[in-house]
């Protein structure tokens, strides 16, 4: 099965990315897909600093050269996942000024100035008083930062921390993800379907399903879908689940973006599309 396309991924000029530019690309015109965002990482401050270190002109440059030898079969979408921390706020917004993006992704990659993936800031927490400190970073962030299209795999907390049961609860947390979904909706951003918790074991996309229905009811419409591939094998693993999913959720379109600003196709065009049905977002 084909899909229009993927609008999370890394390539190695992320930290942690195992594939080319290249590679990515390859992969994904032998998938067929129409568009294919690459949205490296920015975590400024990080415990890992091979996460700052993009040279984006280098980043663009190779991207628009690889743009030129497939435009007639592939949109490459010019993106970036920002790790956002308030203390480095007016860098992130110095850095989304200099490079003229398509697509921004706003994600939580640590609390507190420490780090989920070190266990450091699950460090003297038990779970629920990890995963709501979790949240309240969520809401300082999306409180004062607005330049970003969507939020990024919103209950990613549940991958790390070592508890036994990685369960999330959206009953436990509703009231501060209610307020969160709030804010997004009411900024014009949107949330993402990310489909690694299924390759993480967790049998789950990125948020859960009751954050998803959640996100509907309270009148989200912007969604976007990607696999947050960080390896070109991955390009698209699982979007079958996630169709499935958005049909049985009601969902009646999902989202791509150019130049910041997002178009939305029928959920039935995720199953191939032609870049000229797009229906401009009123």
């Amino acid at each position: 099965m084909s899909y229009y396309g993927d609008y999370h991924t890394h390539t190695n000029y992320s930290g942690d990315g195992k594939s080319s530019m290249e590679q990515m690309l390859r992969q994904a015109l032998s998938l067929g897909l129409k568009e294919l965002a690459f949205t490296d990482h920015v975590d400024y401050d990080y415990a890992d600093p091979a996460f700052e270190k993009i040279d984006f002109d280098k980043y663009y440059h190779h991207l628009q050269a690889l743009q030129e030898t497939c435009y007639q079969r592939l949109q490459l979408v010019f993106g970036v996942e920002i790790g956002y921390q308030p203390h480095v706020h007016n860098k992130i917004e110095q850095l989304l000024q200099h490079y003229p993006f398509d697509f921004v992704i706003c994600s939580m990659h640590m609390a507190d100035q420490l780090d989920f993936y070190t266990g450091d800031f699950f460090l003297g927490k038990g779970q629920q008083q990890a995963y709501l400190r979790y949240f309240e970073n969520i809401l300082q962030c999306v409180n004062r930062f607005h330049n970003y299209d969507v939020f990024g795999h919103l209950d990613f907390i549940i991958r790390y921390g070592g508890y036994e049961d990685k369960v999330l609860s959206y009953l436990d947390y509703s009231d501060i993800i209610d307020t969160i979904l709030i804010n997004i909706i009411h900024n014009g951003h949107g949330i993402e379907i990310n489909t690694s918790g299924y390759r993480y074991g967790l049998q789950q996309f990125h948020p859960q399903a009751d954050i998803l229905k959640r996100y509907r009811e309270l009148g989200g419409e912007l969604i976007t879908i990607g696999s947050d591939a960080h390896y070109y094998a991955d390009i698209c693993s699982h979007f079958d689940l996630a169709y499935e999913h958005m049909n049985k959720l009601g969902w009646r379109y999902f989202t791509i973006y150019k130049n910041r600003k997002p178009r939305q196709l029928p959920l039935h065009k995720l199953k191939y599309a032609s870049p000229e049905e797009y229906r401009d977002r009123a």
